[in-house]
């Protein structure tokens, strides 16, 4: 939502709106003229209307925003015109050459190393996406450009929204239980994605959608023959990726990725197959990827405390918890390591997100964080859903404890923090994981939150 905002402040528009939570995308608003309102009651739609009568106003409206919103509850009742966002990115997107990227995991990656290697070689693209893209520091940067990278959200089945020049889709996985039943309703909904993509990218080693989806161009880390972008790895650390590059099954060139974890080499394969597609010169591409970084949340470095080293990862799903811990285990025990610096135990605190899907896939979850050598989970993030699951913490914790002894549930972060000492200890990585309020924990532990 505030991608959008920003966008279309650039666009000429005037900008008001509403949240609880003031952060730096917010404050980035206010600099830029946005109105903003630190609460959501139907005064600030009043004062809006008497402000702009003369003028047509839209009210914007995600998918979290509930029916019993004061706010939206007041728009209804006075029959006012709502628009959902999805329905305002699409329109954005008409007025580019669209590359919109979707999947069940790594938009976020994709889009911001997409962004960044169009920046970099092209100078003529602009940006809408969920998350922090470093070389903007912002999740929106838009000018008169003729490309547009924007990150398309399919968790609410909105993704029959969007038109788009090219259709990237990185993968699909079931997830967001509390709008698809099954896999059949996730395949079908990306299904209709791509019927409105002039051309579709998608990538070959998933199965689903190598099965489902005739696409003429793939993109590969397994194979090389029969896929129209490949790469290949020869070397994985913690530092850097480097592999063969393939274009047709024919070899280009050896490139070395400054980002470290199979699932990121998918990511920014795909991000180089666009750049492809579009006609940007490898040459240029080769020598501009050492500039990639991965968004905020990704595996983000916060800090050291008292020689344990802390990470955020925005990893909510069993699959993304699974790639997260084989890119941690990178780290743990590395044998390149610097002996002052040698991380020695991977200890994993995750604070489940939405009631819903820990319920569908609890077991999932206890086999993949059990994986850690020391796991510390904290209560659920509801996400505004009501625990009509029978679910909670405990629960998983009960289950990783059949395969993983060190395992402890701890209410919150706040507790954590009292023992902070007691639960860790010195060259623990600490991989901090999930998709709520759980990246405050660097805030907490120094006092800033």
């Amino acid at each position: 939502m505030s991608a959008i905002a920003m966008a279309l402040l650039k666009k000429g528009y005037s900008i008001s709106g509403s949240d609880l939570v003031i952060n730096n995308e917010i404050n980035q608003l206010k600099k830029s003229g946005a109105l903003i309102f630190n609460s959501q009651n139907e005064s600030n739609i009043k004062h809006l209307n008497s402000k702009l009568e003369d003028k047509i106003i839209n009210f914007v409206v995600s998918s979290a925003i509930k029916p019993e919103n004061k706010e939206l509850h007041y728009c209804l009742k006075k029959k006012l015109p709502i628009k959902h966002r999805s329905e305002i990115l699409a329109v954005l997107m008409k007025s580019y050459t669209s590359l919109a990227i979707a999947g069940s995991h790594g938009k976020t990656s994709t889009s911001t190393f997409l962004s960044t290697l169009l920046e970099l070689c092209t100078h003529d693209s602009s940006s809408i996406t969920g998350g922090i893209i470093p070389i903007y520091n912002s999740n929106a940067y838009i000018d008169d450009t003729k490309f547009l990278v924007t990150e398309i959200d399919e968790s609410d089945g909105t993704i029959n929204k969007y038109e788009c020049d090219i259709g990237i889709i990185n993968n699909i996985d079931f997830d967001h239980c509390d709008h698809f039943s099954n896999i059949n309703e996730v395949l079908s909904s990306f299904l209709e994605f791509a019927s409105n993509s002039k051309k579709l990218l998608i990538n070959y080693d998933c199965e689903i959608t190598r099965e489902n989806f005739n696409s003429q161009s793939q993109w590969s880390n397994k194979e090389k023959e029969n896929v129209t972008y490949s790469i290949i790895p020869s070397v994985l650390n913690k530092e850097y990726t480097v592999g063969k590059y393939y274009e047709n099954g024919n070899f280009i060139d050896t490139i070395n990725i400054p980002i470290p974890g199979l699932h990121n080499l998918s990511n920014v394969t795909a991000a180089i197959a666009v750049s492809r597609l579009i006609g940007v010169d490898f040459k240029k591409i080769k020598k501009n990827i050492k500039y990639l970084k991965l968004p905020k949340k990704r595996f983000e470095f916060r800090g050291e405390l008292d020689k344990r080293f802390i990470y955020d990862d925005y990893a909510h799903h069993p699959n993304e918890i699974k790639a997260t811990i084989e890119l941690a285990r990178l780290f743990v025990n590395n044998k390149n390591n610097n002996q002052e610096l040698k991380q020695e135990r991977l200890v994993v605190i995750f604070q489940p997100h939405r009631f819903s899907r820990v319920k569908e896939f609890i077991n999932e979850f206890a086999e993949e964080l059990s994986k850690a050598d020391v796991i510390y989970i904290t209560d659920i993030f509801s996400a505004g859903e009501i625990n009509k699951y029978e679910v909670n913490s405990e629960t998983i914790t009960k289950l990783i404890f059949k395969k993983n002894k060190n395992v402890k549930f701890l209410k919150d972060y706040y507790q954590i923090k009292n023992n902070f000492h007691k639960l860790t200890s010195e060259k623990d990585l600490i991989l901090n994981m999930g998709a709520g309020d759980c990246h405050n924990f660097w805030s907490i532990l120094n006092d800033k939150n």
